[in-house]
Parts: structure tokens; sequence; C-alpha cells
């Protein structure tokens, strides 16, 4: 198998010369329009890279997912998880990252791209707090570029027409107890997952 290692490659197959609208869609910094999407998603992806590699994690909220400081800079806290800490560990050491929002119902998804800091701002904490709970540290982006992504990804998925396609698919702690022989998760760390989420939710 051979691999396209030059940018000239690449270019001889797809052409160097994006649409108008693929260039003329980015901002860099909030506009009203972008305000209203990322206001409207409770879902992220947050990418970020260090010296062990790439990272891709998860957030979500009940209601927005991020908070907007200033139209230059965005506030995501993190809440309860596994303590693996991957994605903050990647931000101190290397502030790239990226955010894709998604709205259920929404072919659309909004990419952020920007660098991030990690803070403990007892001030900034205290603006997320719910239920008497507050995150453990706040992740300040300033945003270098928003745009919206083409649509055909979660169209050709799929990904909001209601379909469950979960049958059958190993659960957590059926992977664990494979992946540890027996010694972790199992039957009954799916049966205790449900109650333990609810209870660390926050």
């Amino acid at each position: 198998m051979e691999y396209l290692d030059r940018i000239e490659d690449l270019e001889e197959i797809y052409g160097n010369s994006p649409g108008a609208a693929s260039l003329r869609k980015v901002a860099q910094r909030m506009t009203p329009d972008y305000r209203r999407w990322i206001t409207a998603s409770r879902f992220c992806v947050v990418s970020t890279v260090g010296p062990e590699g790439v990272d891709g994690s998860p957030r979500g909220d009940d209601g927005p997912v991020v908070r907007e400081l200033d139209e230059s800079h965005l506030a995501l806290p993190d809440w309860h998880g596994n303590n693996r800490i991957d994605t903050l560990r990647n931000i101190v050491r290397d502030p790239r990252m990226a955010l894709m929002f998604m709205v259920p119902g929404s072919n659309n998804v909004v990419r952020v791209n920007g660098r991030g800091r990690v803070t403990a701002d007892a001030e900034l904490r205290a603006r997320f707090t719910f239920k008497g709970k507050q995150p453990r540290s706040v992740v300040v982006m300033q945003i270098d570029e928003i745009y919206f992504q083409c649509a055909r990804a979660v169209m050709r998925a799929g990904l909001w027409d209601g379909r469950d396609d979960s049958a059958g698919l190993p659960t957590p702690g059926e992977i664990l107890a494979a992946m540890t022989e027996g010694e972790v998760g199992g039957t009954e760390y799916d049966r205790a997952w449900p109650e333990r989420a609810a209870q660390t939710m926050w």
C-alpha cells in the first residue's frame, strides 16, 4: 500500500482551491449567530495534544456546555469524571485545543479552534455552581477561529434518526472483565454503575 506523504500529492487528488463558503464561514471571535449555536449546545468533544499523543474527550452539561467570558474566550468546566485528567494534562503542557459542538436534531457541527489554560480560580468556579457543587477546575479557551463543519458526516451516519444500534455491544463491565481476566468489572460493575453515576454526576 502506498501512502501520500506530500501536500502536493493531496492537492493533486483534492485540488487546492476550497469553495468560497468553506473559507468565508470562519470567524476569529464569537459572532451573534455562532453565539446562538454554541449556547444551544449541551455536548462537545474536546481535542488536545500532548507529549504522549492526542486525546479526544466528550463533555456534557444540562445547559450550555461552555460559557462565554467575552467574544474571544470560552470557559469549559471540568465536572466529575474518571480522574485520568488526560485533557487537562495536555492543555497544561500544550495549549492547542479544539471543541466540536453538537446539538441534537441538527446535522451541523460547530468547531472552535484555539488555545486553553487550566484554572482553579474560585470566582470562576463559583459561576458554574450546580446543586451545591462546583467543578474542580475550568479550562479557559482563547478563540482562534470558529466555523461550522460540513453536515454530510452527521447525515451519512443518521445520527439523529432515532435508531438504537447498541443491541449486542459489550458493556463496560464486560470490557473491563475481559481486559483484567475477571479481576475488575463484570455484571456487578454494570449493575451498580447507574446509581454510582447518578450520585457522582457533578
